[in-house]
């Protein structure tokens, strides 16, 4: 899995960082998908790997403006890109008419399907060939969720010994088996999968969340979670200024929760524009930084625009080059 950050400003950009949105591809950037639609995310997207017209779906948290002014654009530019496969809209109810009434009042139209998935319904779950997803709510103004992504299908190996031993010679069964199929011996014998495979490994399983004051909500899904992507608009002081109205967390609140929950990897994002990566400037990045890390003790990034991240199948997760 990788994931590009293609904006991790609060609110509003700044010259550095734009609004929210990331890239989340598996098995390539040709099978990707799309958390957040921050206006200009389809420009910053011209500065990766992706494009539109292999994404497969769009997650939306939530309905405010700096999470979804940049999807009609977005959809648009797909459409005359000359996009016809269908996409999946996973987003609360709000963000379908939103997106209904940009397009009508435009005077816009689509080549393609957008299959409007509600992120709000009982039960909700979403899944295509390689993941599953499901939704945590999470408090915030207005209705948001995080999603949780876990890896399906995770390839198999074969017990070879005891494939040997029961007299299935290798061949085309083989495939079959290892495929996750049960496959009809020639000699009337059923070969069943599950006694002839293993999936040595575990699967992968991030969390991305919306906007939300109460970080520990998601103490339940961080189960076998290997990264939480989670905002830090500020620091706790900047927090108790502000008040609670905006409904964000401070950076000691997600560190202690990350903490709590025992999650190897924490990504912090959506930082308030009034931090900046300048060393000169004032008040500085650094100051979210060192407050989570004087809490929590996993591996802790702070997520830059264009920056990179890999989990691998050994579940080790790392920077890699920024964009």
């Amino acid at each position: 899995m990788e994931f590009t950050f293609l904006g991790t400003s609060a609110g509003t950009p700044t010259k550095s960082r734009n609004v929210t949105g990331l890239a989340l591809s598996h098995g390539g950037p040709k099978h990707w998908y799309l958390i957040d639609c921050g206006e200009g995310t389809q420009h910053q997207l011209l500065r990766t790997r992706h494009s539109v017209m292999q994404l497969q779906a769009i997650f939306i948290t939530h309905i405010h403006g700096d999470h979804t002014f940049g999807l009609p654009g977005l959809l648009t530019s797909a459409s005359m890109l000359g996009r016809t496969a269908p996409l999946y809209l996973v987003a609360p109810r709000p963000v379908k008419i939103f997106v209904e009434a940009a397009l009508g009042n435009s005077d816009s139209s689509l080549s393609f399907e957008l299959r409007f998935v509600d992120s709000e319904a009982e039960n909700f779950r979403w899944e295509d060939d390689v993941l599953s997803v499901t939704a945590v709510p999470l408090s915030h103004r207005v209705s948001c969720r995080a999603f949780v992504f876990t890896e399906k299908n995770l390839e198999r190996q074969l017990l070879r010994d005891k494939l040997e031993a029961d007299g299935i010679e290798a061949g085309p069964a083989w495939g079959r088996l290892q495929q996750g199929q049960d496959v009809m011996l020639e000699d009337g014998r059923l070969a069943r999968c599950d006694d002839y495979t293993q999936i040595a490994r575990k699967p992968r399983k991030v969390i991305v969340a919306g906007d939300n004051d109460q970080p520990d909500l998601l103490l339940e899904a961080s189960t076998d979670v290997q990264v939480v992507v989670h905002e830090a608009t500020y620091t706790q002081e900047v927090s108790d200024r502000v008040g609670p109205w905006p409904q964000h967390s401070s950076a000691a609140q997600v560190a202690r929760f990350a903490e709590a929950a025992g999650v190897p990897n924490l990504v912090l994002t959506h930082f308030s524009s009034r931090y900046q990566f300048n060393p000169d400037a004032y008040p500085h990045i650094g100051e979210i930084e060192s407050e989570a890390t004087g809490i929590y003790r996993g591996n802790l990034y702070l997520a830059r625009d264009f920056a990179r991240y890999t989990l691998g199948k050994d579940l080790m997760f790392k920077a890699t080059e920024r964009l």
